[in-house]
């Protein structure tokens, strides 16, 4: 089992690290915790938890207003344009032992997240008043970027500040500024976790950019092999409603109502679409029946999004800033 938010906490103690704690009702969104933190003036974080394809793991941990695009980001790392993207819940569970909304440096303190490399965005460095979850999202805590610092130098971790927002070109004579932080070990999942390895945890921010989010178990056939798909045709479907649902909630905050108002039903309905049209053609190719199930599936899409996005979206004002706080 790993640990818990007060063990955490009386850790920081123990290292006479210097921090606030402030509770609130649990959040899963960088918006949300802002509504009960915000006026503090601390750096707010979003953070991030990815993989590559040799199975190993990265906590990306920005400024809320970092814009981070993952194929920049994967080329970075010498792993190609879509060599990393967003882990699955399950092995979020399993390495960093947080559940869905709690990802921070702090989740590095468990023994199991021992391979995982961590990217700290370089505009927390000097910070006097860093805002993060301590393992847990009913709460937030303060404390300095030295003292994170020092709580990282404590567990034996090698703390790197990273332009996040950097695009260096990666060549022949140019090669990849982050590579020395790929980790240099894989980490062994479990069997169940890495059966449903491509099951992905919900990007929460607009300024996180993820070019192929997965939509089912198995890469897409390449030199006439064929992939795993999902048994059964209902299990596909809910799938693909589950994915859209999460976009349709991560599309919808404070600002893209206000910017939009009566059109943010449709503005939405196109920007999903777009998301998952690319996913549901690439299955398109697959095979008569999953090609049949993409048909409909794109066909009832049409009319379902945007109903979805004008429900949440155009409730009474009040409603409205309830909803952006909805986890994506």
């Amino acid at each position: 089992m790993g640990y818990t938010k007060e063990q955490l906490l009386a850790r920081l103690k123990e290292l006479d690290i210097n921090y606030t704690q402030h509770e609130h009702p649990t959040v899963l969104t960088v918006e949300a915790q802002a509504k009960y933190v915000g006026h503090l003036g601390g750096a707010l974080s979003k953070n991030l938890f990815l993989k590559d394809k040799k199975n190993r793991f990265y906590v990306i941990s920005a400024l809320a207003d970092t814009k981070v695009d993952l194929k920049v980001l994967s080329q970075r790392l010498g792993l190609g344009k879509g060599g990393i993207r967003m882990a699955p819940e399950e092995s979020l569970r399993e390495i960093l032992q947080v559940p869905l909304g709690c990802v921070t440096p702090f989740a590095l303190v468990n023994e199991t997240a021992r391979h995982v490399s961590l990217l700290l965005d370089q505009g927390f460095r000097g910070k006097d008043l860093c805002i993060f979850h301590p393992l847990s999202n009913d709460m937030s805590i303060t404390l300095s970027a030295h003292d994170l610092e020092k709580f990282l130098r404590s567990m034996g971790r090698n703390h790197a500040y990273v332009d996040l927002e950097a695009n260096p070109t990666v060549g022949k004579d140019q090669p990849p500024d982050l590579a020395s932080l790929v980790p240099s070990d894989a980490i062994a999942l479990s069997e169940s976790v890495e059966k449903d390895a491509t099951s992905q945890v919900p990007v929460r921010n607009h300024d996180i950019q993820d070019n192929k989010p997965s939509l089912v178990a198995g890469k897409p056939a390449t030199g006439g092999q064929s992939s795993t798909f999902f048994a059964d045709t209902h299990q596909f479907v809910d799938k693909i409603l589950d994915k859209a649902s999460a976009l349709v909630i991560s599309e919808i905050t404070e600002e893209s109502i206000k910017q939009h108002g009566e059109q943010l039903g449709h503005v939405l309905s196109n920007n999903i679409r777009k998301h998952l049209s690319s996913e549901l053609n690439i299955l398109a190719d697959q095979g008569a029946t999953i090609k049949h199930t993409v048909t409909c599936g794109l066909a009832n899409l049409q009319w379902w999004l945007p109903l979805c996005c004008l429900l949440v979206a155009l409730p009474s004002q009040e409603g409205s800033k309830d909803v952006a706080g909805l986890p994506p």
